[in-house]
């Protein structure tokens, strides 16, 4: 899963990142609105946390214009801004939630996986697929009730395959959900990730498949 950060304060924007990134999800960071505007056009984001006072823009503006352009990206508003109309106005303009600052890093976490799990179409906070059982709440993952030793890379493959299990999941899509664009990344890095993992779901009933020219389908036996 990719995540979009939107925000000026470098501070704050490196301690959500990390946040984050050690939950297993691939994490970009821009500090202004137009950054933003011209990044998400361009990535399949699974979420957007999105602060209002911006340097260059109102982050209204910015929420007003992606809306616009009819990109569907789930968004939570994360400012300063607390007075009833300002969350009643962010909502209105197309934010899926609302949280203002300062803020306990767990609520922040568990909102963002929220509207993550909804966007994907299944709000259940674990995936039980045959043997194979993905907690998204904790990111564990358990085979037979076992306790999986996954990296987080490794664990965001195996999500973003389990969600879309049956259904081929391109090269691209996993690179794009796995690194973000900061990480050196190697060029057969994805098919390092597809191995592992592979060999840690070995005689059990979850099957990764390569589709030659495509992409990878997680299936159950």
């Amino acid at each position: 899963m990719r995540l979009l950060i939107v925000e000026d304060d470098a501070a704050l924007a490196r301690a959500v990142i990390k946040v984050f990134r050690d939950q297993g999800l691939a994490v970009d960071h821009v500090p202004c609105g137009r950054d933003a505007l011209e990044i998400v056009e361009l990535e399949p984001y699974s979420a957007m946390i999105l602060d209002l006072g911006l340097p260059d823009m109102d982050g209204l503006l910015v929420l007003k214009a992606i809306r616009q352009a009819h990109l569907s990206v789930p968004i939570l508003i994360l400012t300063a801004r607390d007075a009833t109309t300002d969350r009643v106005s962010g909502l209105d303009q197309g934010a899926d939630d609302y949280l203002s600052k300062p803020f306990e890093v767990v609520e922040l976490e568990a909102r963002v996986r929220a509207l993550i799990r909804r966007s994907q179409g299944n709000p259940d906070p674990v995936l039980q697929l045959g043997t194979l059982k993905l907690d998204r709440a904790t990111g564990a993952a358990y085979l037979r009730d076992r306790l999986l030793d996954l990296t987080r890379r490794e664990r965001a493959v195996l999500e973003t395959l389990a969600v879309r299990v049956g259904n081929v999941v391109s090269k691209a899509r996993l690179n794009a959900d796995v690194f973000s664009y900061s990480d050196p990344v190697a060029p057969n890095a994805l098919e390092v990730y597809i191995a592992r993992l592979r060999r840690k779901l070995e005689q059990s009933d979850i099957e990764i498949v390569t589709v030659r020219g495509l992409g990878y389908l997680l299936r159950v036996a």
